[in-house]
């Protein structure tokens, strides 16, 4: 059956623009980081792509590395595009990055100019298109002068293989001198992708100072703390949960009972709210218009559509701030 999508997906989805920059992204990004790879069900994947922009999600982050195994959530993704997207791809924002290691050998990962375009050409080949929206450099390469990763990722724009270009992982120190050379290229930074939680508050100790200042939107993995920010945990680890699973990658850090109680009080005030749990969190990382973009992960569409329902309340009180941080202490 063909996919038509949802004629009033842009209804109720907020879009806010990334830095100083004519783009808008939705409040809520999807990633598919897990979930869309090799080993999982591909109709479960699709079905959470096809819902995912039936609700105005019009951004899907990927990577290179994504899967597993590598490269194959973009190969899927390239499926997706084909079979159901395809008409609307003017209305989509499509990323991915390159610097985590891909393949064998001395240029098959971190910040080379040799790495990046290669890694940028494999990506293309994968999901079948001529460019992409957002090009990353995934994290800093301690080895490879600043100077030649920015001017890879200014080439793949000239080239025509990505229409803008972000950072992540980068340190507050790091992002302004990568935005002060790529400026220097004429290719401005669009946006930077950091962690960033109510429990993991590092990008407020000098890096969103620095992302004002130089006009980059922000978009912020990671928000519901691998899963600790959501009702998943209430009741202690689960037998089927992602806590109690063999993968070591996936593992939420953190989760004990002092966790836990802070987890349940954090839920009492959600519900206060009128929202679940970790509808209050993606809220939380989104207030005061800081963040350009929360990207959330999803096993199933309806944790999609809670992640959207968020966006319908996205204010908060002194006293709901002041609880959060007294509660998180």
């Amino acid at each position: 059956m063909t996919y038509r999508a949802n004629d009033q997906r842009y209804d109720n989805m907020t879009y806010n623009r990334s830095g100083r920059s004519g783009l808008k992204l939705p409040a809520i990004s999807l990633g598919l980081w897990h979930n869309f790879g090799g080993i999982d069900a591909y109709e479960n994947g699709r079905a959470m792509v096809r819902r995912a922009f039936d609700l105005g999600i019009t951004h899907f982050d990927l990577a290179n590395n994504y899967g597993p195994p590598p490269g194959s959530a973009e190969e899927n993704f390239g499926r997706m595009l084909k079979h159901d997207l395809a008409p609307y791809r003017d209305e989509l924002i499509v990323s991915t990055k390159a610097g985590y290691y891909m393949w064998q050998g001395p240029y098959g990962e971190w910040g080379s100019k040799k790495y990046l375009v290669s890694s940028l050409d494999q990506s293309l080949k994968r999901m079948g298109l001529d460019y992409v929206d957002i090009f990353y450099h995934h994290r800093p390469d301690p080895d490879t002068p600043l100077e030649e990763t920015m001017a890879a990722l200014d080439l793949v724009v000239r080239q025509g293989k990505a229409l803008y270009i972000g950072l992540s992982n980068y340190s507050p120190e790091q992002t302004r001198e990568a935005s002060r050379i790529l400026k220097g290229l004429g290719t401005p930074c669009l946006i930077h992708q950091p962690s960033y939680s109510m429990m993991n508050r590092w990008i407020e100790n000098g890096l969103q100072d620095v992302l004002d200042e130089e006009g980059i939107g922000s978009i912020v993995f990671s928000p519901l703390s691998q899963g600790i920010l959501t009702d998943r945990y209430l009741n202690g680890i689960t037998a089927d949960s992602r806590a109690a699973g063999p993968s070591v990658f996936l593992k939420p850090e953190g989760i004990n009972e002092e966790t836990l109680g802070k987890v349940r009080k954090l839920n009492d005030l959600a519900a206060e709210r009128g929202q679940k749990l970790s509808q209050m969190a993606l809220a939380w990382v989104l207030r005061g218009g800081r963040v350009t973009s929360a990207l959330i992960g999803a096993s199933k569409a309806s944790q999609i559509e809670d992640a959207a329902g968020a966006v319908s309340n996205l204010a908060f009180t002194d006293e709901e701030l002041a609880r959060i941080d007294a509660i998180l202490g």
